[in-house]
């Protein structure tokens, strides 16, 4: 009989051990270089910093479980950022705002889901057409970054009753993923993503799958930009030109095949927490901002490279056969 993996190795997807290692060891060097790196301030300090990436690589991974691809994310996310910026003041108020960027966001995932999902295109083209429309639209509502927020938006940066409002929607995040993916749709995702033919075959439906996936998908980029908006108080409409590229990282530094069927949103998480403590880290040690990159990189095609030997890691976590 078949080992079975363990339930806390199929919970983080399967792929996020290294990550979730790395993540601690770089905690732990953060914390002795900068001592209130583990007090209250300085957790909702990182994760203030890292809830806007959370949200937006949390659609993306939807999608790319799927076996398909979303480069309109941080288009989404810099066409949605400028809108809060100048809509917020007017008459749309705050909640007026939220529910408009969101609709923004649905709209464009709308439009990726029926080109591709129903008429079947390449993702990887579509998406990025979507990328470069939202691009050229976030520049025409605010050519600079300028705008201002309401202070209401402002306030999704603070707390309530010391808990940071970020960390509530990271709970949200993982309690939601870990729901979804149990459902028949969430089980079809891994399912579409691992082997499409076979799905159909087995009677999955398949563009039904990859259309929620990318309206959802959507959906985050919309509150990625919203809540982007209140991290820096203005508009931005040039976010998306490295935005993405962590989008990405995240993605793959959590554990997430980039060819579907194998991940996580939670080990995506625990990638964008690597992306956000190694920032803070190198900066406590005195690394020069411009390395930042590089380490990013790097810590890419590593996190690819152990991706690869998921399968042995695998072995190790699964529980002998009764």
């Amino acid at each position: 009989m078949m080992a079975q993996p363990s339930p806390w190795y199929r919970r983080l997807g399967g792929g996020a051990l290294p990550a979730i290692l790395l993540l601690v060891l770089m905690l732990a060097v953060y914390a002795v270089y900068e001592p209130s790196a583990l007090t209250s301030f300085g957790i909702g300090n990182l994760l203030n910093n890292a809830i806007v990436l959370a949200l937006a690589a949390t659609g993306l991974t939807i999608v790319v479980l799927t076996g398909e691809f979303d480069l309109s994310g941080a288009g989404v996310v810099a066409i949605c950022n400028v809108l809060a910026a100048t809509l917020s003041m007017g008459s749309l108020g705050s909640m007026g705002t939220l529910g408009f960027v969101l609709l923004v966001g649905l709209a464009v995932g709308l439009v990726n889901a029926y080109l591709i999902a129903i008429l079947g295109l390449q993702s990887l083209a579509v998406t990025i057409g979507s990328l470069i429309v939202c691009q050229g639209i976030a520049l025409i509502i605010l050519p600079a970054p300028g705008g201002e927020v309401a202070e209401a938006i402002d306030g999704v940066t603070g707390d309530i009753f010391g808990i940071p409002y970020a960390g509530i929607m990271m709970v949200a995040i993982a309690l939601g993923w870990t729901f979804l993916k149990n459902t028949r749709w969430g089980i079809s995702v891994y399912a579409v993503g691992a082997d499409p033919v076979a799905s159909r075959l087995s009677g999955l439906d398949v563009p039904t799958t990859k259309f929620l996936a990318l309206v959802l998908a959507g959906l985050c980029y919309g509150a990625a930009g919203f809540v982007y908006s209140a991290e820096i108080g203005s508009g931005d409409p040039r976010i998306s030109d490295s935005f993405l590229l962590y989008m990405f990282a995240a993605v793959a530094i959590g554990g997430t095949s980039l060819m579907g069927g194998r991940g996580g949103v939670l080990g995506t998480l625990v990638g964008v927490g690597i992306l956000t403590v190694m920032q803070k880290m190198l900066f406590a040690i005195g690394v020069a901002e411009y390395y930042t990159n590089i380490f990013n990189g790097l810590i890419m095609i590593a996190a690819i490279f152990f991706g690869q030997l998921s399968p042995l890691v695998a072995r190790i976590a699964h529980r002998r056969p009764a």
